[in-house]
């Protein structure tokens, strides 16, 4: 099992796309996903599961991937955190 902190940096934190984002990330992946924040921990290939964690920008995420691939699965899916789900240029117009 693999187990990472991350922090969302996009200015919208966790919302419909982000979500769909990681969905599309993981479903890829062999491997389970859960995501934590706060008391609330849900599994990281259900975008609404997802949606219900509301975290917004700042908050720390814990990511756990288990399974054949989860290492791969962990690397693409702290990429696509710390580059804020590419949302950041956006922001910016």
């Amino acid at each position: 099992m693999q187990s990472r902190s991350v922090t969302l940096i996009n200015p919208r934190g966790l919302h419909a796309r982000v979500a769909k984002s990681i969905v599309e990330c993981t479903k890829g992946f062999a491997a389970n996903v859960s995501i934590a924040w706060q008391d609330n921990q849900v599994d990281g290939k259900s975008i609404m599961a997802l949606l219900m964690l509301g975290a917004p920008v700042g908050s720390e995420l814990v990511i756990e991937t288990d399974g054949a691939d989860e290492e791969a699965c962990m690397t693409a899916l702290v990429t696509l955190v710390e580059a804020g789900f590419f949302e950041m240029a956006e922001d910016d117009e």
